[in-house]
Order: C-alpha cells, then structure tokens, then sequence
C-alpha cells in the first residue's frame, strides 16, 4: 500500500505537534487515525506520540490534563478546549494481563514494537510528513489481515483485552486474523477472566457499534472461547438466535448493543449486569426478558393500548425484536401512538385524592382502583373524564375493593 504524501490533520494537532518539535522532542501521529484514514475512512482524531516525557508536556503547554501520566499520556486542550492525547515513547517492563509499567526514554520503533496489532503499529511524522511502518502494517493493510506485532502469545499475555480488539477490528473492517494470532487468541482466551467487566463491556459494544455485520463479532467471540468466558447466557435462547444462529440481527435497523445483547442472550439482566452496565441498561434487558413473549393483535387497538400500557418505556425494543422475527406490529403501535391514548396512571384525569374525598381510605384500595379506572379508558379512552371515571370509581367502591382482576377478566372475554 503506498503511503499519502499529507494525512488530514487537524490545524489544533499540528500546533501541538510544531510546539513539541520546536522545544526539541520529535513527535509522530499515530494510532487509529492514521489507520483509518489510510484505509479511505474519515477520522480527524489524531493522537501523537512524543520523546517528550509527561512533565515535559506539562511543561510546555500551559493547560493540560493528566489523563495517564504514570503510562506517558497527557491530554493537550486546544484553543477550543478540546482535549488531544499526547504519549511518551515508551514499553513495557513488566504486566499482569492488564494493567502494565511502562519506562519512558526509548525510540519510535520501540515504541511501535509493544503496540497490539500491525495496522496499529504505524506513525506520520505531521511536519515533515515522514512514514515510519517497521512491522509492515501498511502491507497488511492491503492484504485485510489482523497480526499481531511480533510474538501474539507475548502481545496477549502483556493484556488480554487485545484478543477481543483483535475480534473488533476483524468484524469492523471485514479483515481475516493471521492464523498465528489467532491461535495464540484461542489459546489463551482463559486471560479473559483477568479483565475488568467494564473494559470488557466496553469493548463488546464497540464491537456490536461497528461490525459490518454484528453477527459475524458473535461467531468470533463464541469461536474463541470470549463467549463461555463472559457471555455465556447467549446461544440457547426462546428464538434459537445464539452463537449458532445469529444472522438475524445483521437486519436490525439500529447499531444499539444493549438490545442486540438482550435479544441475543436467555437471560439478559444477568447478561447486562455481569457486565457492570448502568441500572437503566439492566432494568432495559429484564422488561425485554418480561415482555419478549407476548404480543398484541395490531389489528385491534384496544389489544395495542393494554399491551403498550403493559409494556411501558419497552415498547421501542419490543417493537424492533418484533420486526426481527417477522411480527408486523409496528405500524399497529404507531396508530395507536399518533392517537394520544392515557396509557398510564398518570394520563387519567383523576387523582387518588379525588378517590379518597369519596371516601376510600389512604393505602392499596387507591392503587387498586386507578389501576381499575385505567383498564377503563384502555377499552375505551373517551371515558378518560372527570365525571365518568368518578361514576365508575363510585361502581367499583359498591362492588368490591378490589375490582381489576374482575375487569381483566370482562376485558379479555369481549375481546
């Protein structure tokens, strides 16, 4: 693969980089930028690497943050305060798999012979518009092939997070992995339970996020052994859609890894929250776990509005598997949507202090009969006012105390 004469740097990038050679320290573009952009892909964010140590960095610009100072990187803010990573030449002395110590004071090619994979292994010099490329990650660029810099086995065992890098970057740009590295990968896949479940979940969504086709990643991950380490809810769901059979959510409109996860996987809450995902990514993967094998008729609106209001904030996703599996509800869901229906507690016109004037008492009858009042407007949302609702309570409180299960059950006997 020829190389450029210019890359498209960034005008705020190649100020730091003129400052940094002007106070004598040779610096170098380098990282995904100059892969992606030798790859014909749009990628501004360059990030540089410098002889200069952190404190010099520090030095010589005047804001700086020390995002990873003890592993060489400083972030640089620009006139605009954007931040732009700046990392000392540097390898690694000793490391457990996942964290490393690092000594400063070494060369470019030193420098680029402890990066994980060759395409990664490239640096341009910005001013003097230089190419430096010592394991050939220009060559493997051209020949769509994932290898790791030097030894794989060494490369895995300095972090374990490479082997699935090296699964991102194969499902991303649709690259084989040299056989080598793979092997090595396979072999050791147990370093995976070294990792960090943040850096792990980190890594599977950017994974999802980017892959050509999301379902090759799955067959990767499960071909390595990533899967039974930290994935092993997925393959022996309700729909039969594991590692096995994945191709269908290559159709899936959005890139949102938290639903390919929660579809892909038999129990999605333990899934999301092995993976330390925020409380409302979890809460996201137990209402599809909930609602995933129920469905209304989409032809008949009153069956859509007790669904939807079953369903709740779920409805997005439940509509979207729905799709997936050739269920035509959609369109149901977004006439129904279009009317404005009340479609939960708080979309009825009265209250439960309205309820307790008419002489119920504070505590579980309230809830009982709003929820009785909003099974009510479900079937039949013009008697969302004051006064029918208020007649109807008035029914329910001569009737029983506890009226729902009793309007279900009329509700479904009609339908």
């Amino acid at each position: 693969m020829p190389f450029p004469n210019h890359l498209p740097i960034p005008r705020e990038v190649l100020t730091i980089a003129e400052t940094l050679e002007a106070a004598g320290f040779d610096t170098w573009c380098v990282g995904g930028a100059v892969r992606d952009n030798l790859l014909g892909l749009e990628n501004k964010d360059f990030d540089l690497t410098t002889a200069a140590r952190p404190e010099d960095v520090q030095r010589v610009f005047k804001r700086t943050i020390p995002i990873g100072v003890d592993h060489g990187t400083v972030a640089v803010l620009d006139r605009h305060r954007k931040p732009h990573e700046v990392t000392t030449f540097r390898r690694d002395v000793t490391t457990d798999g996942r964290h490393a110590t690092v000594e400063f004071g070494v060369s470019l090619d030193e420098d680029l012979a402890r990066r994980d994979f060759t395409i990664n292994a490239i640096a341009h010099h910005p001013l003097k518009h230089e190419w430096r490329d010592p394991c050939d990650g220009a060559g493997d660029l051209e020949r769509k092939l994932i290898r790791a810099v030097g030894d794989p086995t060494e490369r895995f065992r300095e972090d374990y997070l490479r082997i699935l890098r090296a699964l991102r970057f194969a499902a991303r740009f649709g690259f084989e992995i040299e056989l080598a590295t793979w092997e090595a990968a396979a072999a050791h896949a147990h370093g995976l339970t070294n990792l960090s479940a943040e850096r792990v979940r980190d890594e599977w969504f950017k994974g999802l996020e980017t892959a050509q086709r999301p379902s090759e990643l799955v067959e990767l991950w499960g071909e390595v052994g990533a899967l039974r380490v930290w994935l092993q809810e997925l393959g022996s769901g309700e729909r039969g859609a594991g590692p096995d059979d994945v191709r269908i959510i290559d159709g899936m409109g959005v890139r949102d890894p938290v639903l390919i996860t929660a579809y892909l996987s038999r129990d999605p809450e333990a899934t999301l929250r092995r993976l330390r995902c925020s409380n409302s990514e979890i809460e996201r993967g137990a209402a599809i776990q909930r609602h995933r094998s129920r469905w209304p008729d989409p032809t008949n609106d009153v069956s859509v509005r007790h669904w939807m209001a079953e369903v709740g904030q779920a409805a997005a996703d439940l509509v979207e598997i729905a799709r997936l599996e050739g269920r035509d509800i959609g369109d149901g869901v977004a006439r129904v949507r279009s009317a404005g229906p009340p479609l939960c507690l708080a979309d009825l016109v009265v209250s439960g202090n309205e309820l307790m004037a008419l002489g119920i008492a504070q505590g579980p009858a309230v809830g009982d009969i709003l929820r009785g009042l909003l099974d009510v407007v479900l079937d039949d949302p013009t008697l969302n006012t004051k006064s029918a609702l208020l007649e109807r309570a008035r029914a329910m409180i001569s009737g029983g105390p506890a009226p729902r299960s009793r309007l279900l059950s009329e509700r479904r006997h009609k339908e």
